[in-house]
C-alpha cells in the first residue's frame, strides 16, 4: 500500500529579486516577485524539508523576510 504524504504549503519571502536561473536551488518552489522581494511558494513534506530550504537561503546569504503557512491552497 502506498501512503499519501500530507504536505504543508508555505510562502517564503526573501529580500531582493532572485534570478530565475536560481530556481533549481529551491526545488519545486514557485518563484514570484513583489516589488523588490522574491516570493517562494510551494509544498514541503515536513519540518525537516522546511529547515533545509531555510538553510539554503542562509547559505546563499539571502535576507529572509518572512516564512508563513499558505492556508489558501491545500
Amino acid at each position: 500500500m502506498i501512503k499519501r504524504i500530507d504536505m504543508d504549503r508555505f510562502q517564503i519571502v526573501i529580500k531582493g529579486r532572485i534570478d530565475i536561473e536560481w530556481a533549481e536551488w529551491f526545488g519545486a518552489m514557485e518563484i514570484n516577485y513583489d516589488g523588490d522581494s522574491t516570493i517562494l511558494t510551494g509544498e514541503l513534506p515536513d519540518q525537516s524539508a522546511l529547515h533545509g530550504l531555510l538553510n539554503q537561503i542562509r547559505d546563499l546569504n539571502l535576507k529572509l523576510i518572512s516564512v508563513n503557512p499558505d492556508k489558501q491552497i491545500k
